[in-house]
């Protein structure tokens, strides 16, 4: 198959790049500054010859969005904002105007757009879309605006012969370099990798070999169409999350953090506490509902796996130089 995968130098793109050649699948990536191979200048905005990749193509990714990590100032919201729906709008435009359009549109969105909460977990037909918690900070609402206006996006593309799935993506866990896994490591192996504020509040998180057999599972069902979480069935609290972290990584302890410290070390690395204090309780309910089974529905058994491939991948490195991450398995029959 031909896939397009707008905005796809990220991690996540990297990640689904780097599975879907490696199962025999010709693989586009649209962004701002090609520099290789397979690679494509787009602006995000406005249409332009890059929309010839998709006429024709089988399957359309959007990963395309600013990332999450920076300061949550007005702008860097605004810009979060823009990024997200411009891009949407104008892939949906690509694939409307398609003579061949795709048969389907995965759309990244987000597990943020649920509410911050510690008493159910948030499913698709059950889950609280957030926005009016209280006690928390008002610009948190407006992350939930930023998600809902990306999903809407979609929805409002006119896209007949096109089928559209929103992926509300949990943090995708991979031993990439710079990655969310990668990042959470690096405070541990600092002694950092203690309970923030407490540690009450849920994460929820995917292994990148489940994140992307969820979504050839999604190509494959011609049947599942809409918000689709993407999600372990397992999330937990920030403190067992850490100290699972920290023992798969043979560091004994872990020093807490208050909120007014976190505060201080998100300004630091230019991020935000809204990253690290939001409880994220998501659980992948239409997932187990349509029969798709986890190879890592378990936190522990998890960051094993990407500890030792982390380990590996150094060890490799040291005695051969870059060696390319281990591939995920298919999980589906081949259009």
């Amino acid at each position: 198959m031909k896939i397009v995968i707008p905005g796809g130098t990220g991690q996540v793109g990297s990640v689904l790049k780097r599975a879907l050649t490696a199962a025999g699948h010709e693989v586009v990536v649209l962004t701002r500054r090609p520099t290789g191979d397979g690679e494509v200048h787009w602006d995000g905005e406005t249409p332009g010859p890059w929309t010839e990749v998709i006429d024709g193509s089988d399957i359309v990714i959007n990963l395309a969005g600013r990332s999450v990590s920076c300061r949550y100032t007005e702008a860097n919201l605004q810009a979060m904002m823009d990024s997200r729906v411009r891009s949407t709008r104008v892939v949906g435009e690509a694939v409307a105007n398609a003579a061949r359009p795709p048969r389907v549109w995965l759309q990244m969105s987000t597990a943020t757009v649920y509410a911050h909460r510690f008493d159910a977990p948030n499913d698709e037909a059950t889950g609280v879309i957030g926005g009016d918690e209280p006690d928390v900070p008002d610009y948190w609402a407006y992350s939930i605006e930023i998600a809902k206006a990306w999903e809407r996006a979609q929805e409002e593309a006119d896209t007949p012969h096109t089928r559209k799935v929103a992926l509300r993506s949990a943090m995708v866990m991979s031993p990439d370099r710079g990655g969310v896994f990668d990042v959470l490591l690096a405070m541990v192996r600092l002694g950092l990798g203690g309970p923030v504020a407490g540690g009450a509040q849920y994460v929820s998180w995917i292994h990148d070999r489940d994140f992307v057999r969820a979504v050839e599972f999604l190509i494959d069902r011609d049947d599942i169409t809409g918000p689709v979480n993407l999600a372990a069935p397992e999330p937990l609290p920030q403190r067992a999350f850490m100290r699972t972290l920290r023992s798969v990584w043979g560091m004994p302890l872990g020093l807490p953090a208050t909120k007014w410290m976190a505060e201080i070390g998100a300004f630091a690395l230019r991020s935000d506490t809204e990253l690290l204090l939001k409880s994220r309780r998501v659980v992948p309910g239409r997932l187990l509902q349509e029969g798709f089974g986890f190879e890592y529905g378990s936190w522990p058994e998890a960051a094993e796996d990407l500890a030792q491939r982390l380990r590996l991948r150094g060890s490799d490195a040291q005695r051969s130089g870059p060696v390319r991450p281990a591939l995920s398995r298919t999980s589906g029959n081949r259009a």
